[in-house]
């Protein structure tokens, strides 16, 4: 379903599907990442429900709590078929935190707000975001989400811009990812349909 007109990159709470249909498979990504196949097929299998809490509040550690406070996206992913989901905490102010879940390990992620023409890998500044008015939900105007993630353990890193497009002529969130470690890269866009 499209997202509704009032949902932008500044108030993603709410409840989002992965489109597997009109999203890329995720398995070269988890492939490169170190993920074993019977995970793989597990992941590749399940359809990832995210539900996403989006705030204002000072930022987390290891920012000084005292700051000004910083906008802040809770995702409470959950699969279908059994799949163990897990929670991704971000503060958009940039900082390196670390973070541990069961299937990525150990890693440290950063994101902040980000304008189209910061953007400088050509996949992830895809022509096909949606740039217009209607979209600029950041503080000073900005269209997008950089999200940042470096494996502490196995060498890859992986960068997601978030942000909307039309996608079969709806308006749907999309996040284009970079999964790359040493010379090799994994391009993918996911597609998430408006649940609630």
């Amino acid at each position: 379903m499209a997202a509704p007109a009032g949902k932008n990159i500044g108030d993603l709470s709410g409840k989002w599907v992965m489109n597997k249909s009109q999203s890329n498979s995720v398995e070269p990504a988890l492939a490169l990442q170190g993920i074993g196949w019977m995970t793989r097929k597990a992941v590749t299998m399940a359809t990832l429900t995210l539900h996403i809490k989006h705030y204002t509040a000072p930022p987390s550690p290891p920012a000084d709590p005292s700051a000004a406070e910083v906008a802040h996206i809770e995702i409470e992913q959950t699969g279908t078929g059994g799949l163990k989901g897990s929670t991704e905490r971000r503060c958009l102010d940039y900082v390196f935190r670390d973070h541990s879940d069961w299937l990525f390990g150990a890693v440290r992620g950063q994101s902040k707000w980000m304008k189209p023409e910061e953007i400088q890998d050509p996949w992830l500044a895809s022509k096909d975001w949606l740039e217009g008015d209607e979209e600029k939900g950041g503080p000073n105007g900005e269209t997008h989400v950089l999200s940042h993630v470096e494996s502490v353990d196995n060498g890859w890193t992986a960068t997601q811009i978030w942000g909307f497009q039309t996608v079969d002529g709806q308006r749907k969130h999309a996040r284009h990812i970079v999964v790359a470690k040493g010379s090799d890269r994994v391009e993918l866009k996911l597609v998430y349909d408006w649940l609630e």
